[in-house]
């Protein structure tokens, strides 16, 4: 059955975090969504080998006519997490017990929003520190899934962080 699935995205986001996800669940038939902080932006990768679109902007879209959402990482969770609109967002996703999926620096914007007491995850190594400053348990796997939430660490994780996600989707 086929899912909604929004990605938040800015600018300088890492290539292939945001690439593969987003073609695979397409692939898989399912309607994805990239929503940035203004709808017709333009959003490059820090790579420059991707670029896309903003479909929507944040405060066009409403958590409940989505499935999941996916936070792909390099420098745009930064860019995003700071959004009250974007945090907000993310805790509805969570209090709907909805899948988050993030990886690299992606859980950035899950530190922003208060999500990560109690939770553990892991992340882009070095964010380790600020992962337990948030209250989360920092672990370093490729992937790991607590109740609604799917992280990963870096693109070479990317496999296992798509698996996972396609099968919260079912």
């Amino acid at each position: 059955m086929s899912k909604k699935i929004a990605f938040l995205l800015a600018s300088q986001f890492e290539d292939s975090e945001m690439k593969e996800p987003y073609d695979k669940l397409k692939e898989e038939g399912h309607e994805v969504v990239i929503v940035g902080l203004k709808k017709g932006e333009l959003l490059t990768g820090k790579n420059q080998k991707a670029e896309y679109t903003a479909d929507q902007g944040i405060d066009d879209v409403k958590p409940d006519e989505f499935d999941a959402v996916v936070i792909p990482g390099g420098s745009s969770p930064e860019a995003l997490r700071m959004n009250p609109g974007i945090q907000n967002f993310v805790k509805k996703f969570d209090e709907a017990g909805k899948t988050i999926a993030a990886i690299c620096h992606g859980p950035q914007i899950l530190m922003s929003a208060d999500l990560l007491k109690g939770r553990t995850l892991t992340s882009y190594p070095p964010l380790q520190d600020d992962v337990q400053n948030a209250g989360g348990k920092f672990v370093d796997e490729e992937v790991v899934v607590d109740k609604n939430l799917i992280t990963s660490r870096t693109p070479k994780d990317e496999p296992a962080f798509i698996a996972e996600i396609k099968r919260a989707l079912q």
